[in-house]
């Protein structure tokens, strides 16, 4: 449900999120965990507006957050998003409800609740206990099953359950943050024994993030009417792939080594209420496909469940940056037209009776779409180096080389509302040691 905070006719009295490029205009507000690089003190929660930093704690400290968005203000005292994740939606709510109200033009000028964000460390906004990544775009699905199984591309369960694999917590980094080129067991095909050494086949992968707010005790499922109760917000996540060492790993168990060295989020994380005016139908199935089952359906979320959000992938090479070039786009796709709803993933998630926990991220997998420019990955985009990519300057990529660096984007726009932006998600690669 949309309200006040969305009307597109809202502004600020910060002067830079009126830009009509804008990521973070007063219809946004993103909540991130952000650090002042020159003070000796705790990470602090803050909410971004333009190219600003509203400092949450300060703002509650100045008595400017009133009842139930003071108590959300309290736990955004803590040095990530966690505590105010566990509080629920209402909670939630009232807080960028507040901070809605102290930002817009009309209200006094507070310059010094406000930081600029160039000026800040961005951090992980949450502790993550736990990290799942799934497998939810048929179209990314087909494209990687094609290429190893051209006559029978997907695999017998992927209608019927949302695929995913536990991930490495430990290794999620904020954007911004190098990512060292693994190392690990390579076989060539025609090899007798795998070498170890350091990945050649290094890729990207384009996702989307979700993080859970309260959580369900063990044993107790999320009926699929409520998960959206447990999904704080979303941010972009790039799952770096060493496709060489996946191909080596990945039978029988899947995924290991080949995704566990580095995965990088965007630093802010956009409600669910802000993207409520982006709200789309889930993906349309195709006649003859299977229904889902009971406990993965809805009437809400078939009709409510997609998010109207368009991904970009940047590349700028090191002889780009060299060069003083820009980077050059590779990809554009649309994450609404992922086979598997967020709602489904995180039902599905706990529906054995796992318990999920406040600031736990799960991740969409790769999100490709029909057309070759709408391609998620690199694996993809030159169908296992067999297609290179041709870049300014006569550079060409089948995969990604040291230096090179990986922007995503993110961005939801509608006729009828304001713009609003996820910010980027970037990482650079350096050599394996």
């Amino acid at each position: 449900m949309t309200n006040d905070t969305h009307d597109p006719a809202l502004t600020s009295w910060v002067a830079s999120a009126e830009r009509p490029e804008a990521d973070f205009p007063i219809q946004n507000l993103p909540f991130g965990v952000f650090r002042h690089p020159d003070r000796d003190e705790m990470p602090r929660v803050g909410v971004a507006i333009g190219d600003r930093i509203l400092d949450v704690t300060a703002a509650r400290q100045a008595e400017l957050l009133g009842g139930t968005a003071a108590r959300a203000a309290e736990a955004c005292e803590a040095p990530s998003l966690n505590p105010l994740m566990a509080l629920g939606r209402e909670h939630w709510r009232a807080l960028r409800a507040a901070v809605s109200r102290l930002l817009r033009s009309g209200s006094p000028q507070r310059d010094d609740l406000l930081l600029p964000m160039e000026a800040a460390q961005l951090l992980v906004p949450a502790d993550i206990g736990d990290y799942s990544d799934f497998y939810a775009s048929v179209h990314h699905a087909t494209n990687v099953g094609g290429m190893f199984r051209p006559d029978n591309p997907l695999l017998p369960n992927y209608k019927h359950v949302p695929i995913g694999y536990h991930g490495r917590a430990s290794s999620v980094v904020p954007s911004g943050t190098p990512v060292r080129r693994p190392r690990g067991q390579l076989k060539d095909p025609a090899a007798d024994a795998p070498i170890f050494a350091p990945a050649r086949l290094l890729d990207y992968e384009l996702e989307v993030g979700a993080f859970v707010g309260p959580g369900n005790p063990l044993g107790r499922p999320i009926p699929i009417g409520e998960a959206e109760d447990h999904i704080f917000g979303l941010c972009l996540v790039n799952d770096w792939s060493a496709r060489d060492i996946q191909t080596w790993e990945y039978q029988p168990l899947g995924p290991f080594l080949a995704k566990s060295f580095a995965t990088t989020v965007s630093p802010w994380v956009v409600t669910l209420e802000a993207l409520a005016p982006f709200r789309s139908p889930a993906y349309a199935r195709p006649a003859g496909d299977p229904a889902p089952l009971p406990y993965l359906e809805s009437a809400r979320d078939r009709e409510h469940g997609g998010f109207d959000l368009t991904l970009e992938v940047w590349i700028r090479t090191r002889a780009m940056r060299e060069g003083g070039k820009p980077p050059v786009r590779l990809t554009r796709g649309a994450f609404a037209g992922m086979y598997w709803t967020l709602a489904q993933m995180l039902t599905h998630h706990a529906s054995n009776g796992c318990n999920l926990r406040p600031g736990d991220l799960i991740a969409s997998g790769t999100v490709s779409g029909e057309t070759k420019d709408s391609r998620g990955s690199m694996l993809e985009l030159t169908w296992r180096g067999a297609e290179p990519i041709e870049l300014p300057g006569g550079e060409t990529r089948k995969f990604l080389q040291d230096g090179d660096e990986v922007i995503m984007r993110g961005a939801c726009e509608r006729p009828g509302a304001r713009r609003i932006g996820f910010g980027e998600c970037r990482g650079e690669v350096l050599p394996a040691l």
